[in-house]
């Protein structure tokens, strides 16, 4: 899939909101749970530690928790592990060994600060982070790119799990966002004996990737019309001052030391940019951010050139600003699929349309699609989810193509909250809604009939950074 507003980078929509005070020594949380003796959480790190191929990067004192950034030694082909290493950056967020773990992955870099999904709040429990393979430093040198696929990445989750799970013996639950939601759902399809429950927030599922008309009909009916056409008229703008606007470009570019080598030209990382403006404007505003639209017929060309770099970032398609989505782009050219969306009110104005993956790869990175990798999650999905929970957001362009659920799912939902964009989560659900997601959760975690939500932590379950990125999950 490509890029538009890249707000919050791996869709840390579930990296929650919640901080605790200060920072202090590191000590274990207490009381240990269920089955959980003082000891074995005394010595939590020399557990850690004691994992083969498992080494410290840093720990870092947060109260309540330990809070550990490590290394795990990985092979780069699970199905030739002989044939070398790496090592993948996971951190582990250690509240007790008596309460239930969550596995969360963004699908992207994992953040070495320590943080709380969603799913991690609401069972109160222990939270591994785990740094998607290529992302650097979590990436084999030299990087042999074939080995960049889903199936290669879920075995890594696999074999954390397995070195894992003999030190948080309780229930396991696995989450994320965005792409974080897809690769929790193929860590599934591939290890369905692994989790207890999945947890998927705003997944995209582009099974037919030369069939993106779902996502067309999405962005002719989403939010009000005088908001749609509004964007329409700035989209428009902004291409026929191309001219104008090209040159404050340049000179952004050069301010900041940019270059557009993949792309291969100013021009094509100029339109890339603007095409992504309506995407990235409900990917991630909220429908408030309607009345912040700008005049087309009024607005200076400066204020045009700021709203677009608000929106979509012109950083997005420089080769600066490509480098750290290489494995993303290579993935969605490969296996994940890429939305091609028509916009038929810029006419002729556009000169390159919806540009695919490969143009944001280097061209020294081989790439050859793979059709059925989609086509069997999807399937697997329909006929045999089991304890597995979506949630989109009514307002999100990528929940246009979505998981869906068949004849065969056993305790699954698919769930949309009301007018809430790709940083839908449970608390934005209708209130019956949100009961049932609550209810299951706990349920999966081993804690039915129990409330074990976590006081609520500014700095834990803080959206990181709110950084800003173009139009990718």
């Amino acid at each position: 899939m490509r890029k538009a507003l890249r707000w919050l980078l791996s869709l840390v929509v579930l990296i929650g909101t919640v901080s605790a005070a200060g920072i202090s020594t590191a000590t274990a949380a207490g009381p240990a749970g269920a089955g959980a003796t003082a000891a074995d959480n005394a010595d939590i790190k020399d557990r850690l530690l004691a994992v083969p191929g498992m080494s410290l990067i840093e720990e870092k004192p947060y109260t309540g928790y330990r809070y550990f950034v490590l290394n795990y030694t990985q092979p780069v082909d699970h199905r030739h592990p002989s044939k070398g290493t790496f090592q993948q950056r996971i951190t582990v967020l250690h509240k007790d060994v008596g309460r239930p773990t969550v596995m969360f992955t963004s699908g992207y870099n994992v953040s070495t600060n320590p943080s709380r999904s969603e799913p991690t709040r609401i069972v109160d429990g222990n939270q591994v982070s785990v740094e998607y393979r290529f992302f650097t430093p979590s990436r084999p040198q030299p990087a042999d790119w074939s080995k960049l696929d889903i199936w290669q990445a879920a075995s890594d989750q696999h074999r954390i799990y397995q070195a894992l799970k003999p030190v948080y013996g309780q229930n396991w639950l696995t989450t994320g966002g965005s792409k974080g939601g897809m690769t929790a759902t193929y860590y599934e399809r591939f290890y369905p004996r692994d989790m207890d429950g999945v947890v998927a927030y705003v997944a995209p599922n582009d099974v037919v990737n030369d069939e993106d008309s779902a996502y067309d009909r999405f962005l002719g009916n989403v939010g009000p019309k005088d908001c749609r056409v509004a964007l329409q008229k700035v989209q428009r703008e902004t291409l026929v001052r191309r001219d104008a606007l090209e040159k404050k470009y340049k000179e952004y570019l050069a301010a900041n030391n940019y270059t557009v080598n993949t792309v291969g030209s100013l021009d094509k990382a100029y339109e890339a940019t603007v095409l992504d403006l309506v995407w990235g404007f409900w990917q991630y505003q909220p429908e408030s951010a309607c009345a912040d639209v700008p005049d087309a017929a009024t607005v200076t060309d400066q204020a045009l050139f700021d709203y677009v770099d608000a929106v979509g970032g012109w950083s997005s398609y420089a080769d600066q600003g490509l480098e750290q989505y290489t494995p993303y782009y290579y993935q969605a050219g490969t296996q994940l699929g890429s939305p091609d969306i028509r916009q038929p009110w810029l006419g002729k104005l556009s000169r390159y349309g919806y540009q695919p993956p490969r143009d944001f790869v280097p061209r020294s990175i081989p790439m050859t699609f793979q059709p059925r990798a989609m086509r069997d999650v999807d399937t697997w999905v329909r006929h045999h989810a089991t304890r597995m929970l979506y949630v989109y957001g009514e307002n999100d362009p990528w929940g246009a193509e979505r998981f869906r659920l068949g004849a065969g799912a056993r305790d699954s939902y698919v769930l949309t909250a009301p007018h809430a964009n790709h940083g839908a989560n449970v608390a934005g659900l209708d209130a019956d809604d949100k009961a049932l997601a609550t209810s299951r959760i706990l349920a999966w975690a081993g804690l039915s009939g129990t409330t074990a939500k976590a006081p609520h932590d500014a700095k834990l379950d803080r959206v990181d950074g709110a950084r800003k990125f173009t139009l990718r999950p």
